[in-house]
């Protein structure tokens, strides 16, 4: 119970509510839109940085190894069976572009684990960050390629997605290519970097991850309202009970998942709750752009209203306390 109260009172997930608060009360409270991405953009360097830094200090080894590898893996199987399972109850595009959208991952929700541990001082590796920025991708190509391989090319609806452009951005998105050249910068300079930019790298962290969440809150709250108007077939008016569904059965079946991965492993508790997390997130920024690009068949009131407003919130306030007490449990 102790981790669900810490992660309740904690600064973050409170002003990710007051967020919500404004919205549900009309308040005309707003983050502008620049200075949100300006907080966007200095939380994936911050945590790029710091994840370069402690890769530095850090020796390459099996361990480390295998979890970049199980973590690339991670994103490939789970895009996999999303797609089996939701199949039934969604049209083929959606099916692949939330199935994508799972396997991917959330830098958001990633940052707000770090900074849960960093709160109750447990200490995690900086090459989960690596791992992070590698998960990016591959759902996406594997999303794309479940789409074509069941349906797409009879209709000819990808016969003309250019792969080139797909792949480049997938792979050299903003957020993907940030967090990858921050971290690149945060491994050569080591130490002696950190030193020249701590203040602005770990000691404006957390107050500028709270003016983040707020801005997500109020996003997340204005999602809700989307919820009404989705149908998860299309035109026929099926009840969107199956969308409710999985956007809250989901994360915990991957995160049961990347549990049994981290145990596997015997990765350490720090370390195992952020592979969890990572399992269990959704992506609402980098899958959207390329699901635009290549699937534009697919309905973004299915998968981005899942991500954003009921996977996202439920991470926080629930999931990330949840997961943590049940690494506890096993280790």
């Amino acid at each position: 119970m102790s981790v669900f109260l810490s992660n309740l009172s904690s600064p973050p997930l409170l002003f990710f509510f007051l967020g919500v608060a404004a919205v549900l009360v009309r308040s005309d409270l707003e983050i502008p839109a620049q200075i949100a991405k300006s907080l966007s953009l200095y939380l994936l360097f911050a945590i790029g940085f710091k994840g370069g830094v402690a890769i530095s200090e850090s020796t390459i080894d099996a361990t480390m190894l295998l979890t970049l590898l199980g973590a690339v893996t991670l994103s490939a199987l789970i895009p996999v069976y999303t797609f089996v399972l939701l199949r039934r109850w969604f049209p083929l595009a959606d099916a692949a572009a939330i199935a994508a959208t799972y396997g991917s991952v959330s830098a958001v929700t990633f940052v707000t684990a770090t900074g849960y541990l960093d709160m109750l001082g447990i200490q995690w590796s900086g090459y989960l960050v690596a791992a992070m920025a590698l998960m990016e991708s591959p759902a996406i190509i594997v999303g794309i390629v479940l789409y074509k391989y069941y349906g797409g090319q009879q209709r000819g609806a990808v016969q003309n997605v250019s792969w080139k452009a797909l792949l480049r951005e997938a792979l050299f998105n903003g957020s993907v290519l940030l967090i990858l050249g921050s971290m690149l910068i945060g491994w050569i300079t080591g130490a002696d970097g950190m030193q020249k930019v701590e203040p602005l790298v770990k000691d404006l962290f957390l107050g500028l991850l709270c003016l983040f969440l707020l801005d997500m809150g109020i996003v997340a709250a204005r999602r809700f309202g989307d919820l009404p108007a989705t149908k998860t077939t299309g035109s026929d008016g099926r009840s969107m009970r199956p969308l409710l569904l999985a956007a809250m059965l989901l994360p915990a079946l991957n995160a049961l998942v990347g549990l049994a991965l981290a145990v596997l492993l015997g990765l350490s508790e720090g370390n195992a709750l952020l592979l969890v997390v990572l399992a269990a997130s959704a992506s609402y920024i980098a899958v959207p752009a390329a699901m635009r690009l290549a699937l534009p068949e697919a309905n973004p009131g299915s998968y981005l209203t899942m991500s954003l407003a009921i996977t996202f919130p439920l991470n926080l306030l629930v999931g990330i306390p949840a997961y943590h007490a049940a690494i506890r449990w096993l280790l």
